[in-house]
């Protein structure tokens, strides 16, 4: 009954409507207020919600071209952009523009297989006061709360892989190529723009996005309700 009354409590973050909303926290608050809370209960119950949408967002965006057709699809930053509009024009360099996108959406996805653990590690730092708050919190009170406790980290282990996963695609050593064409242009002003951080936040900011997504799919649409918690938290129609 814990458990249902927190899942019910989770579901309102990105929920059906705004007067809707409002009526049904207002009864789970009720309830919640009503009943001893279980430490263990809260925490685990958001836990494993947002574990779902780790797992789904996960494994949507490593998938082959997970990033590149997807709405989260990275494109090159302001810099480089300065850079490959020049440079498109030297003969070789037509499809630069094209073919670095392809490299940093593979670099994402490669790197995006690694990141399950990262997340889970964070989450497990979770503890009673955090769910209670996020029981109570905005609709997208459980992503805000994954990402201002895990980014920063993520962003950091993330690194590493990130230049990783763009030097298995190739993707530094041609975009130096590309740098040094550019640099050696008359009358341009010398520059080196990184991928390394670009990649690295939109992958992030993709990851965030998807999860809260999920999230929402779970708390609207029956066909997402897989297990007999869900449909029992949720209704089956």
């Amino acid at each position: 009954m814990k458990v249902s009354i927190l899942v019910l409590m989770f579901s309102l973050h990105l929920s059906i409507g705004h007067s809707q909303f409002k009526d049904i926290l207002n009864k789970a608050k009720a309830s919640v207020s009503s009943m001893s809370k279980n430490d263990g209960d809260i925490s685990g119950g958001l836990k494993e919600a947002l574990n779902n949408g780790i797992e789904a967002a996960v494994g949507q965006l490593s998938a082959e071209k997970g990033y590149f057709s997807s709405p989260y699809k990275i494109l090159v930053p302001n810099d480089a952009q300065k850079v490959i509009d020049k440079v498109k024009k030297i003969p070789g360099f037509g499809d630069v523009e094209t073919k670095l996108i392809h490299q940093m959406n593979q670099a994402a996805e490669i790197a995006a297989k690694k990141a399950t653990p990262i997340f889970l590690q964070a989450i497990k730092q979770m503890n009673f006061q955090d769910a209670a708050k996020i029981l109570t919190g905005s609709e997208n009170a459980a992503t805000l709360y994954l990402e201002s406790t895990s980014r920063d980290a993520l962003y950091n282990e993330f690194m590493p892989v990130i230049q990783s996963s763009l030097d298995e695609v190739n993707a530094r050593s041609y975009w130096k190529t590309v740098v040094d064409a550019y640099n050696s242009l008359p009358f341009v002003k010398k520059m080196n723009p990184a991928l390394d951080d670009h990649v690295n936040n939109k992958a992030l900011d993709g990851l965030f996005g998807l999860i809260a997504v999920k999230e929402k799919g779970i708390r609207t649409d029956v066909a997402q309700r897989t297990s007999p918690l869900l449909l029992k938290v949720f209704g089956n129609t």
